[in-house]
């Protein structure tokens, strides 16, 4: 099932920092960082994040600059990384191999064109994560004591678990598929400008009528990043059918429809693989200075990058209590 046509049945409002202050939150690594990095990427010289041997590390400067919003706002968060991805998601994968494919072609024209429009738009948009991305990424929040759980499979399952069980207060992600994996709250927006948006897993079944597993089943109908919908099924079409038939194999039967590995799909997100007691501590103690030297001496960011992002985290400390760390 697509973002949008989640975004068309999930119950959502604005709340603001100071309603979930105090709280923390499992966040998507993956989702956040990429979003950071393209960012980073898109209105950034590569000058400032690419070291002598050509070693490009944007996502230094998107992790000092995003980091302030959780410590600003009295909020701990948790990244939490992906490991294995299914094999039921390799069409998806190869989907955005392909794509990106695309974006790098245009991108290569564009340079050769002198279009240094188009080449902002379209390096963002063949941004990966790449090992060193990765690897340096966890280095710098150990630095700065932010603490890191390691999913087998999806982050941002094991995000919605650790909510599910009350490990954490939030799950943090822009992807709606977080209410999919039962998500009761989750915090969206944490990489924009403004204040954060709730998602409510309980408020979204109550104005549809629906259990969490029928909710699965809908989006299965309308399609999910392990399946293609049903064509010409949308997601309030879906609603209805599982509301009339019950669940979906129920709904199989009548309307004469199937879709290949449902039970293993249905499966995978309310069941999903994961840690079941992930170990974390949210008693920080960060090492701003380290971390300000890792980033700009060990992998040679501009520090002129970054001086904002560790002015604001070194002022959180005191501004929101959290001097408590040191």
């Amino acid at each position: 099932m697509g973002n949008a046509d989640l975004r068309q049945l999930a119950a959502l409002e604005e709340v603001s920092f100071d309603d979930v202050a105090g709280s923390v939150v499992a966040v998507d690594a993956h989702n956040w960082l990429y979003r950071y990095l393209t960012t980073t990427v898109k209105w950034t010289s590569d000058e400032v994040y690419t070291t002598a041997d050509g070693t490009e590390v944007a996502n230094l400067v998107g992790v000092v600059q995003g980091l302030p919003k959780f410590f600003e706002n009295d909020l701990t968060p948790v990244f939490v990384f992906d490991g294995a991805v299914t094999e039921l998601k390799d069409d998806e994968v190869q989907s955005r191999r392909e794509q990106r494919e695309k974006y790098e072609a245009q991108l290569e024209e564009a340079r050769e064109e002198g279009d240094s429009v188009a080449v902002a738009r379209l390096d963002s948009r063949t941004q990966r994560l790449t090992d060193t991305i990765v690897e340096t990424t966890r280095e710098l929040l150990g630095l700065l004591d932010v603490p890191v759980v390691d999913a087998p499979a999806e982050g941002e399952a094991q995000a919605a678990v650790m909510a599910r069980r009350g490990q954490v207060d939030y799950a943090g992600t822009e992807d709606y598929d977080a209410l999919l994996f039962g998500a009761p709250l989750t915090l969206r927006q944490l990489t924009s400008k403004g204040d954060p948006e709730l998602m409510d897993l309980d408020a979204t079944l109550d104005d549809h009528g629906l259990t969490w597993e029928q909710f699965v089943d809908v989006a299965i109908l309308c399609g999910t990043d392990f399946n293609e919908g049903i064509s010409g099924v949308g997601p309030k079409t879906a609603v209805s059918l599982v509301s009339e038939h019950g669940d979906l194999w129920s709904v199989f039967e009548a309307e004469g429809y199937t879709v290949e590995n449902a039970d293993r799909i249905r499966q995978l997100f309310l069941d999903p693989a994961v840690v079941d007691e992930p170990e974390f501590d949210t008693s920080l103690t960060p090492d701003v200075d380290a971390a300000r030297e890792y980033v700009t001496e060990q992998w040679e960011v501009d520090e002129s990058e970054v001086a904002r992002g560790f002015e604001r985290i070194e002022d959180s400390l005191v501004q929101t209590g959290l001097d408590d760390w040191a």
